[in-house]
C-alpha cells in the first residue's frame, strides 16, 4: 500500500480538495483508494494534533482540549489504533491523508519525525504532496487565516526578512514562545517559514526521502470549476471517471483595510490577554473580527513583488524538478508600487471596540475557565500531579468500556457549558398525555398538491403504513417516495398506496452520483406534485413531525408562525427504550425516551430537518434543507426553530444543526427513531444508509444514538387518530399481504442476523452498553467519525 500525505499549504484550496475526496469516497474506495475518515471527517486535523512537539501547542490542539503531553499521547495512540482499523477493513492500495496544517505548521525536524513513526506500521512507501503558487499569492491567502487566528504583525515581518541568507530559519525565529492564555501561538505570531519552497521539500526529504515530495501548481480558477475533479484526480494519481464536483465561487480577497482592523484589533486583544486575567475562545475572537469587517480592495500581489523575486531562481529549479509545476501558473504578479498598510478608514479605534466587548470577555472567561484551568495549570508547570485514568464519576459499565480519550471528554464535560442537561423549554411532556381529537379533512385548491412530504426508503415495510398514517393524521396531504434495492416489500406497499391515491412512489434504482438520497431529491425538483406544493418537508420513515401545540396539526402549528418560510424541525433522538425484539407494533408507542433537550454536542443531537414554504426561494433540496438561496430572495426568507423563534440570520444560506442560541422544542420537533428495537438496529446496520452508502452502521452509530435517558411522551397523543387511519389502510385487502410478508421478511432478516457471530456480538455489545447522557456525550465525541 502507498500513503500519500497532502499538506497544503493554501487552507480553501486543500478544504476545496478535501470536500472532493470527502464525496467521492465510495467510487474511490472501490478503485482502492482510501480517503481516510478516522484522522478527522474531512480535513485530517487528529493526525496534525497528534505529530506536533509537546511543548509546541498549537490553537488547535489548545481549543480543543489536547493541551497536555499526557492528553495529545492518548489522541496519538488513538489515531494510530483507529487508522490502523480503518486500514485493515479497505484493504486498499492508496491511503489518502491530508491536512493544510502539516505544511504551515510542523516546523522542526523531530515533528516529521514522529508523523514518519506514526505511518509506518502502515506503509513505509509514503509520498509527500504540496500545492504551490507564487509566493505572494500564498501570503496573502495565509496572511487573513492568520489574523483571524490572532496574528498582530503586519506583513513587515516577512518582508523584512527577505535579506536574510537563511530565510527559512530566520522566519522560524520569529514566532514567540508558546503561551495559549495570552494568545502566543507559533504558527499564528510567527513569519510564515515554509514560503522557501526549497527548504521545505529539503526538510520533508530529510525524513521521508529523496524523492517523497511532489509539487504541484494551485489553479484557484480550476480548483472551483467542474474541472475541480480532474484537478484533484491530476494531483493524488487517482483512477479516472470518479464524477464531477459542483462548481463554486472562487473566494474573493479580503479587503486590505478591513485585514488592518483585523491586526490592531489583534494587537489590543493580546495585550489585554497578556495580563493572564481573561480567556478568550478563539470563536468569540473571530466573531470580534468579524464585526468590523469593512469592504474595499484587496491587497495586490504585485506589491508584495520583493517576496516574489526572492525565491524566483528557486521556483525555476522546483518548476524543472517537479512535473506538477507549470511555470505559468508560478509566474509573479507583475511589479507594482511596494506594499504599504492599508488604512483602517472611518477612524477606527481599536480599544473602543474592546472597551464594548468587554462583558462578553468577561462571560466568556467564567466559562473556558473552569475547563481549562487545569490544562493551563500543567502546561504552566504549576502541578505534576497526572491526569486521572479513570474519572470516578464514571458508572462501572462506562469505565470498562470507554477508551481513554472518551474518558478524558468525561471529565472535561464535568464543568463544561456542553454539559448535557433536560432543563430547556417550557413544556411538561408528563402533562400531554390527553389525546388529539380528529382533525377536520383538509380541502385544497384544485391543482394544489398542499403540504408534501419527499422522502427516500430502502426495506421498510413494517414502517411505511403507520409513518403514513400518522403524518395523514396530522395534515400531510401527499407524498412522493422514492425507493432502491428493496427486497422486502417496500415497494409493493408503496405501489398499492399510490393505486389508492394517497402518495406518489418513484423507483430510484439507477441512481448516480454522491447518494441514492441526492439523486432523488434532485429528480424530485420537477414532479407535478413537488412543484404544486404548498410547503415541502424532507424527512426519512424512521422521523415524525411532532406538532407540541393546538390539536397537533401542522395548521396548529403554522398558525402560531404565520410569516415563516422555513422552518428547522430539530431532531430529537430516541433510544431503543430497552426494546430488544423486532415487533408489529406502534413506533411512537414502543419508544419514548430521548436525548436530553440540551445537548449541544455530538453534532447529530442537534441536527435538523426542513420544512419549507413553495416560493423558489432556493434552488436545490438537500438532506436536510433547502439550498442554494436564489438571487433577490434574500429579504423574503424567514427561517424558524421549533419554538417559532427567528433564526435566519444563521441558517439563511447554510447549516444543518441548531445552536445554542436557536435550540428550541416548544412548538414543533423531529421525533427521530434512528434504532427502534436492537434487532430493527441489526437490520439497518445490514442494509447501509441511504446518503452515506460506504459507512459502516456499527456499535459507533448506535453509541450516537441509543438515548434513552429522558421521557417524552407528547407524540403519543397522536395514538388515537394514528390507529384510526392506519385501520382504515389495513382494511385493503392487498395493502395487508404485503404489509404482513414485510413483517414475515424483518421476522426471518432478525434471525438471520442472530445466526451470524459478529451480528450477534454487535446484537450483544449494543443491548449491554448503559450509559449516562454524560458518558454518551464523552464517548460519541471520542470516536472515529467525529471531526
Amino acid at each position: 500500500m502507498r500513503i500519500l500525505v497532502h499538506i497544503g499549504l493554501d487552507g480553501a484550496a486543500s478544504d476545496r480538495m478535501q470536500r472532493i475526496l470527502d464525496a467521492k469516497r465510495e467510487q474511490l474506495l472501490g478503485k482502492g483508494v482510501l480517503y481516510a475518515r478516522s484522522p478527522g471527517a474531512r480535513n485530517h486535523t487528529r493526525l496534525f494534533m497528534a505529530v506536533t512537539d509537546a511543548d509546541n501547542v498549537d490553537s488547535l490542539r489548545f481549543n480543543r482540549g489536547y493541551i497536555t503531553a499526557e492528553k495529545q499521547q492518548v489522541l496519538r495512540e488513538d489515531v494510530a489504533r483507529s487508522l490502523a482499523a480503518e486500514v485493515e477493513r479497505a484493504k486498499p492500495d492508496l491511503l489518502i491523508l491530508s491536512a493544510h496544517q502539516l505544511g504551515v505548521s510542523l516546523r522542526s525536524r523531530s515533528e516529521l519525525e514522529r508523523l514518519r513513526a506514526l505511518l509506518l506500521p502502515l506503509s513505509d512507501d509514503i509520498g509527500i504532496a504540496a500545492h504551490l503558487d507564487d509566493p505572494a499569492r500564498l501570503l496573502l491567502r495565509r496572511y487573513p487565516a492568520q489574523l483571524m487566528e490572532g496574528r498582530n504583525r503586519s506583513l513587515d515581518l516577512e518582508l523584512g526578512l527577505l535579506d536574510a541568507p537563511d530565510f527559512w530559519q530566520a522566519a522560524l525565529d520569529t514566532a514567540p514562545p508558546c503561551d495559549p492564555q495570552a494568545g502566543q501561538f507559533a504558527e499564528v505570531q510567527g513569519a510564515c517559514f515554509w514560503l522557501d519552497f526549497k527548504r521545505l521539500q529539503d526538510e520533508w526529504e530529510a525524513v521521508f526521502g529523496p524523492g517523497s515530495v511532489a509539487f504541484h501548481s494551485l489553479d484557484l480558477e480550476r480548483l472551483t470549476s467542474d474541472a475541480a475533479t480532474e484537478t484533484v484526480q491530476d494531483s493524488f494519481g487517482l483512477p479516472d471517471q470518479i464524477g464531477k464536483a459542483e462548481p463554486e465561487e472562487p473566494p474573493v480577497p479580503p479587503a486590505a483595510a478591513w485585514l488592518t482592523r483585523c491586526r490592531l484589533y489583534n494587537d489590543t486583544l493580546l495585550r489585554l490577554l497578556a495580563q493572564k486575567e481573561v480567556i478568550l475562545p478563539r470563536q468569540l475572537w473571530r466573531k470580534f473580527l468579524v464585526e468590523v469587517k469593512v469592504h474595499g480592495a484587496p491587497i495586490a500581489p504585485g506589491s508584495l513583488s520583493r517576496l516574489s523575486r526572492r525565491f524566483e531562481a528557486d521556483i525555476k529549479a522546483l518548476v524543472k524538478a517537479h512535473p506538477g509545476l507549470r511555470a505559468a501558473e508560478m509566474k509573479r504578479d507583475r511589479k507594482l508600487p511596494d506594499w504599504q498598510e492599508a488604512d483602517p478608514t472611518r477612524g477606527f479605534r481599536a480599544t473602543q471596540y474592546l472597551m464594548a466587548s468587554r462583558w462578553r470577555i468577561k462571560q466568556a472567561t467564567k466559562e473556558a475557565m473552569a475547563t481549562k484551568a487545569d490544562d493551563l495549570a500543567a502546561l504552566n508547570g504549576e502541578t505534576d500531579a497526572p491526569p486521572a485514568a479513570d474519572d470516578p464519576g464514571l458508572s462501572p459499565g462506562a469505565r470498562a468500556v470507554m477508551p481513554p480519550l472518551a474518558k478524558q471528554n468525561f471529565a472535561k464535560l464535568q464543568r463544561s457549558v456542553f454539559a448535557p442537561h433536560n432543563r430547556l423549554g417550557r413544556v411538561n411532556e408528563e402533562e400531554l398525555a390527553a389525546a388529539y381529537t380528529p382533525a377536520p379533512p383538509r380541502v385544497l385548491p384544485d391543482g394544489a398538491t398542499g403540504n408534501v412530504i419527499v422522502g427516500c426508503m430502502k426495506n421498510e415495510a413494517p414502517y411505511i403504513l403507520e409513518w403514513v398514517a400518522y403524518h395523514r393524521a396530522i395534515g400531510v396531504d401527499d407524498f412522493l417516495i422514492y425507493t432502491n434495492g428493496c427486497e422486502d416489500g417496500t415497494v409493493e406497499i408503496l405501489d398499492r398506496l399510490q393505486a389508492m391515491g394517497l402518495l406518489q412512489h418513484r423507483d430510484n434504482d439507477n441512481w448516480s452520483g454522491n447518494s441514492p438520497q441526492q439523486h432523488a431529491l434532485d429528480a424530485a425538483l420537477s414532479e407535478p406534485v413537488i412543484l404544486n406544493a404548498d410547503w415541502i418537508l424532507h424527512i426519512d420513515v424512521d422521523e415524525f413531525v411532532n406538532v407540541r401545540c393546538g390539536n397537533g396539526t401542522l395548521d396548529d402549528f403554522l398558525s402560531r408562525v404565520p410569516d415563516a418560510t422555513n422552518v428547522a424541525m430539530t431532531w430529537r433522538l430516541f433510544g431503543h427504550n430497552g426494546v430488544t425484539r423486532f415487533e408489529d407494533k406502534l413506533v411512537i408507542e414502543q419508544f419514548d425516551t430521548c436525548a436530553p433537550k440540551y445537548c449541544p454536542k455530538p453534532h447529530t443531537v442537534w441536527g435538523f430537518k426542513s420544512m419549507f414554504r413553495n416560493i423558489g426561494a432556493y434552488g436545490k433540496i438537500s438532506c436536510h434543507r433547502p439550498n442554494k438561496l436564489t438571487e433577490g430572495y434574500e429579504n423574503k426568507v424567514k427561517w424558524v426553530n421549533g419554538s417559532g423563534q427567528d433564526m435566519t440570520a444563521e441558517a439563511i444560506k447554510n447549516g444543518w444543526r441548531n445552536s445554542k442560541k436557536s435550540i428550541g422544542y416548544d412548538l414543533i420537533q423531529l421525533n427521530h427513531y434512528a434504532l427502534r428495537s436492537a434487532e430493527s438496529f441489526l437490520i439497518k446496520r445490514q442494509r447501509g444508509r441511504a446518503l452515506h452508502v460506504d459507512r459502516s452502521i456499527g456499535l459507533n452509530y448506535w453509541i450516537r444514538m441509543d438515548w434513552s435517558v429522558h421521557r417524552d411522551i407528547t407524540i403519543k397523543r397522536n395514538i388515537p387518530r394514528v390507529r384510526a387511519e392506519l385501520d382504515r389502510l389495513l382494511a385493503d385487502d392487498t395493502l395487508r399481504h404485503w404489509h404482513d410478508k414485510g413483517l414475515a421478511w424483518h421476522r426471518a432478516k432478525a434471525d438471520e442476523l442472530h445466526a451470524n457471530p459478529e451480528f450477534e456480538e454487535l446484537f450483544r455489545q449494543a443491548t449491554t452498553l448503559d450509559l449516562t447522557e454524560t458518558e454518551r456525550v464523552a464517548y460519541a465525541l471520542a470516536l472515529d467519525m467525529e471531526s
